[in-house]
This record gives structure tokens, sequence and C-alpha cells, in this order.
């Protein structure tokens, strides 16, 4: 099972931008620099990474026909099957080939990076909501340290450590190990080292071991996404040493790293932060993160206004900042409180364009909030994973340090942006429409106590498959129908891999789930620990097709944007209103597992949708959905609980209660 359940989805210094070769280990001034020092160079596979295959479109046509059984009548199925049949013999075998033709001219990347990267920046769209997740970190497991001021200033640091260890090329490669015994060991790393980086995969290979893509990690810092007209644009800049803090509204600078590329000293950090915490003015009148919030055409134009109006080197320090710190003046009340300050806030105390906020509350409470044009979630869970780990285990200053007898009010530059009365028009109205559309985002949560990861492997079942079964069950309950349904999987496993669409609407789901809610006194606990025990092999076959590559989604979104590339007139297939369906994905849903994570969340990808987050854990369930008024996520949630009951009920031999 090559690089399976490893990667479900859900930067540029010098030494690791695109082909940059890895820097040597090297001492370095101080052991605090740094968070690790890998013996292999962070971008020792790079070169020798697999590339992403162009699935055969014929595979392509007959995955894309099983995921449209489910939601389609027979006469609209017929219709489908014969437009993927003209299409196949006609136009997309003309277009499937010349993408072929396309990716082997183009062997330093991937078949999708480019058309990803188009269908981000294209978006017009509003990226808050639309776009951008979050990932919030458990408390520190020493309660006094989750005090603002110390966890700010620990997060900080571990933040830098994780820039300069990746810059350093001494950043632990990210690899998937399926057999750690043989290939997480010193010793494989001391031999494959020696390894030139053209041959360095398939020595990992050997050892079933699989190092994943890192190319988008140069992107994680001094990075922003910067509004243009029709295509927005990815802009870094690797030689910026400041850091970008928001609090009430302001914004704030002060350098991280020193001339000759340092931390500086942890003491410091904290006397600025002190600093900026202390500040008593009042909020603007006019917040300027409200623009990051609107329309992306909208916010071109208003920036644009911004650089005529004498703003531009004050909007260069908040694009080049190596990230934005967000500083909020409140304690978190509750998970939904939690869920809502992190995924939007007030529109106030964010850069929703960085690449990432990290955002800490009065309580301490942390989370990433990231913007997803420029990478998907390995690159981010990583960065974030470690930052947890350094910042807790080895944290620069204890809640007793005293911060540096430092002038911090030379240190620390405030940013006052110049506006005129149409700049101050454009706050006001992207005010109202961000005020508008957030408090129309509803959030739920359950914890399904009864069982988890461990019982239901023990039943030989996929805890991935059963979850995302229970998610059918309780839809088809709550509407009485089957939908378009999105879970990703990363293909980080190739060269430049983004994602690729696990389908988990099936008709295998579709029968187990009409047998549990519509008919189950008709079923044995064995019939239906069968129809379970079916719906867990094709999902792991779906899991396993779209990490090596084989799915639909990816292939004929290339194909389309082929098509109109060339100036093609957009073929019958994608016309079709079955495609218009199942991509219209009313359950979109992803899963995280990390020691790290406390919540993680994201909004519905349409309005009449569910974004589903979730994690199967050892001995329990946990499920956060977010919805609009169109749809109820409470009640969604209680068919969720009771799918879960039936099926482990099933599962333990158990009539199933009506």
């Amino acid at each position: 099972m090559v690089a399976l359940l490893l990667l479900r989805a859900w930067f540029r210094g010098p030494a690791v931008g695109p082909g940059a070769p890895c820097r040597p280990l090297s001492a370095g001034p101080s052991p605090g620099q740094y968070l690790q020092r890998s013996i292999v160079p962070t971008m020792h596979y790079q070169d020798s990474l697999p590339r992403l295959p162009v699935p055969k479109l014929e595979d392509t046509l007959r995955r894309y026909l099983s995921a449209q059984k489910p939601l389609l009548d027979d006469a609209q199925f017929r219709k489908t099957e014969q437009f993927c049949k003209s299409f196949e013999n006609g136009i997309g075998k003309e277009l499937h080939e010349q993408l072929v033709a396309q990716d082997k001219q183009n062997k330093h990347t991937s078949y999708i990076s480019g058309p990803w990267f188009d269908m981000y920046l294209t978006a017009r769209d509003p990226i808050v909501l639309n776009f951008n997740p979050f990932m919030a970190f458990n408390p520190d497991p020493k309660y006094e340290y989750n005090d603002q001021l110390s966890r700010a200033t620990n997060m900080t640091v571990s933040a830098i450590r994780f820039l300069k260890t990746l810059r350093a090329g001494l950043l632990e490669p990210e690899v998937f190990h399926l057999n750690p015994a043989k290939s997480d060991t010193d010793s494989f790393k001391r031999l494959i080292r020696f390894v030139p980086s053209s041959l360095s995969w398939y020595g990992a290979y050997l050892v079933s071991a699989y190092p994943l893509d890192m190319s988008q990690y140069f992107r994680l810092f001094n990075s922003t996404r910067l509004p243009r007209p029709t295509r927005d644009e990815l802009f870094t800049d690797e030689k910026a040493r400041h850091l970008l803090v928001l609090r009430k509204g302001h914004f704030y600078v002060f350098d991280v790293l020193d001339h000759d590329g340092n931390i500086v000293s942890a003491s410091e950090i904290q006397a600025h932060l002190k600093y900026i915490l202390s500040d008593n003015r009042p909020a603007p009148e006019f917040p300027l993160a409200y623009l990051t919030s609107e329309n992306r055409d909208v916010w071109a134009e208003l920036r644009q206004k911004l650089v005529s109006f004498g703003n531009e080197e004050i909007l260069r320090k908040v694009d080049s900042a190596v990230f934005c710190l967000c500083l909020d003046d409140f304690p978190i009340k509750d998970l939904a409180h939690l869920y809502h300050t992190m995924l939007h806030g007030d529109g106030t105390n964010r850069w929703f364009d960085k690449s990432f906020n990290l955002i800490i509350a009065k309580d301490g409470s942390a989370a990433v909030h990231f913007e997803h044009a420029w990478g998907d979630g390995v690159a981010v869970l990583r960065f974030f994973s470690e930052v947890f780990k350094d910042s807790t285990q080895t944290p620069a200053i204890t809640p007793q340090s005293q911060p540096a007898h430092t002038d911090s009010s030379a240190a620390v530059q405030k940013l006052n942006f110049k506006l005129n009365d149409a700049l101050e028009t454009g706050i006001i109205a992207a005010k109202e429409k961000f005020d508008a559309i957030v408090k129309t985002l509803t959030v739920d949560f359950i914890q399904f106590q009864r069982g988890g990861k461990e019982f239901l492997k023990k039943q030989k079942l996929s805890p991935d498959s059963m979850a995302q079964l229970a998610f059918q069950m309780a839809f088809l309950r709550q509407y009485g129908q089957t939908v378009a349904t999105y879970e990703p999987c990363s293909t980080a496993a190739f060269k430049h891999g983004r994602t690729e669409t696990i389908r988990p609407a099936s008709i295998f789901t579709k029968r187990c789930s009409e047998a549990f809610v519509r008919e189950p006194s008709k079923h044995t606990a064995g019939e239906l620990q069968q129809m379970m025990a079916e719906c867990s092999a094709y999902h792991s076959q779906l899991t396993k097709e779209a990490a090596m590559g084989q799915g639909f989604d990816r292939h004929l979104f290339a194909l389309r944007y082929l098509a109109a590339a060339k100036g093609i007139a957009l073929p019958d297939l994608y016309l079709d209103p079955a495609y218009g369906q199942i991509n219209h994905n009313i359950l979109s849903t992803s899963t995280l597992s990390s020691p790290a994570v406390n919540l993680g969340g994201f909004a519905p990808v349409v309005l009449d949708g569910f974004g589903l987050g979730y994690a199967v854990h050892d001995n329990q369930i946990g499920c956060t959905i977010s919805s609009y008024p169109s749809r109820n996520g409470q009640e969604f949630l209680q068919c969720v609980e009771k799918a879960l009951e039936d099926m482990f009920d099933a599962l333990e031999g158990k009539p199933i209660k009506t």
C-alpha cells in the first residue's frame, strides 16, 4: 500500500526553492537557532521523486461513471454514459494525447501543478470562508505556559527556528515509512545521504520508504497572495527579516532575524510583543484588514488605490514579513468560539492573504490559519506539528523569564496607512459583506465515545471508510438522498503533486445506507456487516488509487483546462448537468491526525453544503461541521451519531433500533 492513508490533505529560501541545492550540514552559531540537524539534507530526495502519472483516459472515464452511478437515476446515467463514450472517442482522446505530450515536455513538474495554481489564483471569490482553513493547537501541557505573551514568544521563536532549519537544509526530509525499523534509522540515513540526489528516491524505495514532495515549503515564509485583476500572484521575498504583528486592527513590524541571519534573542522578541500588547490605543475607525476578505477583483482595485495614495512601501512590509502573528484581545469561551475565531475572526485582526496567520488569543489558545493557493495540508501540518513540539518541549522562555531591557519603541514600527474617501468607502463595504456572511455560518460538534480506530481495525474495517459511511447514512436519513461528496488525498508522493479526490459516495455506500436507514429489520447483523466490509474494501481501493494519482477528478480538470487554454469549445461532457452536480460538493470532508491538533475546520464549499472535519481516534470519533442557513448541521450530526450507533450495534451482533 504505497503512500496510502498518510496523505490526507486535510515555500522560497535560497536553499529550498525549486531545483535549489541543499546546503551541507553546518555547525551554525547556536543550538537554539535550529529545530533539528538532519543527517540527510532537506531536499535530498526532491530531484529523483517519481512523476505524477497521467491516468489512461479509459480508466478515468470508468472511475467517473462509477462515481456518478449512486448520484443519478437510470435515464440520467445513460445520458452521462453516452457523453463519456463520445468524449473518449472524440475530443477527449485528442485532448488526452496533447496533455500526455505536454507532460513529457515538462518533466520538472506535474501535469496538474500549473492548472491547480491557476484554479486557486483565478478564483475571484473571497478567500476567507471559501478557501482558507485553520488548524487549532492543543494547549501547552504546562498550564502556566499558556499565558498569551509566553506562548506568542515561544511559538514565534519555534516558527523562526523552523524557517532557519528549512533554509539551512537541516530539516528532516518528509518521508512516509512503511517499515520504520529499516528506513527511519541513523544507519540508513548515514548511508542514503551519500547517494546522489538523482538516485536517492530509489534507495529509499528499496527499504519501503517513500519520500514526499517538499517543493511547497519555500512559500511558508515571507509569502503573500497579492490581489490582481483576473488572476492573483504569489509573492515571496526571503530577504526580509521582520515579523508582522496585528493587534486590535493595528499593524506592527520588528526584526526577528539579525543582519547575520540569526534569530533575535527570545527575551527581545518577548519585550517587543509585550510592548505591542501594552499599546492601549483604540481600534482604527477603518480597519484595513477587511480588504483581504473582499472579492479578489474588488480588492485588487482597492489595493492599487492604496499604492497610488502612498502606501506602497508599507504594503511591501506586510507582504514580505516572515509571517503574520495575530494577537487577539479576548479569551476563547468554548469550541464554537474557537472555531469561529480561528476560521474568520471579526475581520479586523487577520491578513488573510498571508501564507499563514499564527493566531494567539488572550488565554493562549492558538491556531494556524492559512491561505490555500500556495500549498496543501502536508506542508502546513508538518510546520504546525514541529512548532507545537518545539515550543512545548524546548520553549525559548518560561513564564518567569524577564523581557530584555531594550527600547521597543525604537525597534517596533507601527505601520500607518494613508486612506482617502474611496478607500474608506471600500473598507466599509468590505466590512458589511464580511459581517453579513460570517453571521450566517453555524458550527456544531459531536464526540462519539463508544469506540474508534481500535475497535474498527479489530473488525478488519478501515476507520476512515466507516466515518465516511456514517456521513452517507446521515445525509440519507436527513434528506433522503445521496449527494456529491469530496474527500481530499495528497499526491505528495510525486514531484509537484497536489491532491486528488476520493469520492466516498459509491453504489456500496448507497446500498449499505439504504439497508440501515430504510429497512434495517430486513437484514441480519451478518448481512449488514458484509455490506460494511464491501464499503471498506471499495473505499480503501479508491484511497490507494487517489494517493497513486489514479483518481479521475484532476485528470478531467486538466483536460478541461487544456481545452480552454487552446480556445477549444467546452466539450459536451462538461456541459452535462451530471458533471456540474458531481462537482457541487454538498459534503466536503477532511480529516487530520496529529497530537498537536485540537480542532481543524473550514466552511462549506457551496452555500447548500456542509464543511465536515473529523478525526477517528483510538477509542472515539470526533466530528465538527459548518453550515449556512439552508442546511441544519446540528441535525446532521445527530444523524451521524445515530449512524455510528447502528453500525457499532451491527458489528456487535445487536439488532438495529428504529
